[in-house]
Parts: structure tokens; C-alpha cells; sequence
């Protein structure tokens, strides 16, 4: 397990969007007809702009997350209806867009490139478990030996997230290897983590050190069949992460509201690529 050391950084108001469901915008200036194209989506004239229109949230939230014990799911929510194999045949080769390569921890060697394609980043590492944030049951100094009581990205009530409650991804913090924010990547942002067949929709919610990449939430571990354990859980390699470039889900703690975009953000990629 790495030994961490968190670059915090703050999420610009200015960039929220509202939180929910994506109208695509056809590069041709007319709807598609594959199966993935997002449903009465509405076509606009600024190609590559990432609209998000509200939706009806399906489990009462507060700025922890979801409430109620409800688990990642939101309430039962399917996550999406695009699958892991096409989203990985999306991926199967790499457009290098970082000026090096990452660590997946200390111990390792720089293998792993950030690469891009239209309207995302992606990148294929382990899972390290990310146990930051507020303070629950699961995630503590006495379960997690490199716990901080703190994230990059806060909750609307300003609040710390919660790696046991909502699922998010760990970016590395900007250095001269790659600059996420330059890249379009936003706190709060939308991310599809694959792992054995399964798709989690997550949300861009801490940063890590500036030269080791792999990393994601207490949450999103459980929700993709990886113990969770920070100290011990995991998974070594086999993990993909896609970010979605200026998509931002707010609020942040919305899970509900990830899912719908992340969806529809998932049918725009296939699309594009």
C-alpha cells in the first residue's frame, strides 16, 4: 500500500453544472441511430459542449452522501445500461497524453501513460483504496494508517467526502508528468471505472501524489466486488478508469445524479470513438 501524501486543491464554483442527464451534440449536426445514442437527446450547434439538465433524485441525500444507509447504489439504481466490453474496446490502445508515465505505488516502476480519445482521459492501473475524508465506521485513523480527515473536493455543504458512502476516483495532483485540469478534468467530474466486467459511475473527488496513479474510494471498491479494506483490500492491476472531460456532477455527493450523466456520457463516447 502506498504511503500517501495528498496535494489538496479546491473546486471552482464557477464550473459547476447542474447535476443529471447529458444532451449530446452529433458532431454531423443530426442524431445518430446506433443503439448508444441518448435518448430524445437535444442537438446543438457547440460541438464538444458537455450539457447536464436535472433529474429526479432517487434517494433523499444529504451532503454526506446518500442517507438513510442507502448504499452506492442510490436507491437501487442500475449502473447504466453501457456495457464494460464495449467501453474496453473503446480503450484497447493508447494516444499517450501525459509527458511521462505513473507508479502504480512507491515501490514500482513509472508504467503507466494517461491517453486520450474524444471527450475523455483514460488510464489502466491498480486499485489503491482511499479511505479519506469524513470520519465513519469504515474509514478512521484505526482502519486506515494513512488516513486524513480531509479530500481535494468538498460536499455542497462543505463538508469533506465520504470514501464509504460515495464512490469517487483519486487523480494525481498536477506536476510536470500531467496537468488533469488542463486536461479538462474537473472536480466532481464524471468517471466509468471497469473492473471484472462491472462499470461503477464514480466522480473525480481527491487527489493523490503528483507520481503514482491508480486509486479510488472506499465505495467504488465495494460497489466492483474489491475489498475495500484500505490497508490490506484492493486489486493489483486490471482496473480502467475513463474521466470525462468537462463534465461536472453537482452536487458532488449526488450519486444518483453521476449514474445518469456517467450513462449518458458513456453512449456519447462510444459514439465519438
Amino acid at each position: 500500500m502506498r504511503t500517501r501524501t495528498l496535494a489538496l486543491a479546491t473546486a471552482s464554483g464557477a464550473a459547476l453544472l447542474a447535476a443529471g442527464s447529458l444532451t449530446q451534440v452529433a458532431p454531423s449536426g443530426s442524431p445518430s441511430t446506433s443503439p448508444y445514442a441518448a435518448p430524445a437527446a437535444a442537438w446543438n450547434a457547440h460541438p464538444g459542449v458537455v450539457r447536464l439538465a436535472p433529474v429526479a433524485h432517487t434517494a433523499r441525500l444529504s451532503d454526506d452522501g446518500p442517507s438513510d444507509g442507502a448504499d452506492s447504489t442510490a436507491g437501487g439504481i442500475k449502473e447504466g445500461s453501457v456495457s464494460a466490453a464495449d467501453l474496453l474496446a473503446k480503450v484497447s490502445s493508447c494516444s499517450q497524453i501525459s509527458n511521462g508515465k505513473y507508479r502504480t505505488d512507491e515501490e514500482t516502476s513509472a508504467t503507466v501513460p494517461v491517453c486520450g480519445k474524444n471527450g475523455a482521459v483514460f488510464w489502466k492501473a491498480d486499485m489503491d483504496i482511499d479511505c479519506d475524508g469524513q470520519i465513519t465506521t469504515a474509514c478512521n485513523a484505526d482502519t486506515d494508517p494513512w488516513f486524513q480527515d480531509d479530500t481535494a473536493f468538498h460536499t455542497s455543504g462543505g463538508k469533506p467526502l465520504s470514501a464509504e458512502k460515495l464512490p469517487y476516483v483519486v487523480v494525481p495532483s498536477s506536476s510536470s508528468i500531467w496537468n488533469y485540469g488542463s486536461a479538462g478534468i474537473k472536480g466532481g467530474g464524471v468517471v466509468a471505472v471497469i473492473y471484472g466486467g462491472k462499470v461503477e459511475y464514480a466522480v473525480v473527488g481527491d487527489t493523490g501524489p503528483g507520481k503514482i496513479i491508480g486509486e479510488a474510494s472506499y465505495a467504488t471498491a465495494k460497489a466492483l466486488g474489491i475489498d475495500p479494506d484500505p490497508e490490506t483490500g484492493g486489486a493489483e492491476s486490471g482496473v480502467t478508469y475513463i474521466l470525462f472531460k468537462n463534465s461536472v456532477v453537482s452536487p458532488i455527493e449526488n450519486h444518483a445524479a453521476a449514474v445518469t450523466a456517467g450513462d449518458a456520457l458513456a453512449k456519447q463516447f462510444l459514439l465519438n470513438n
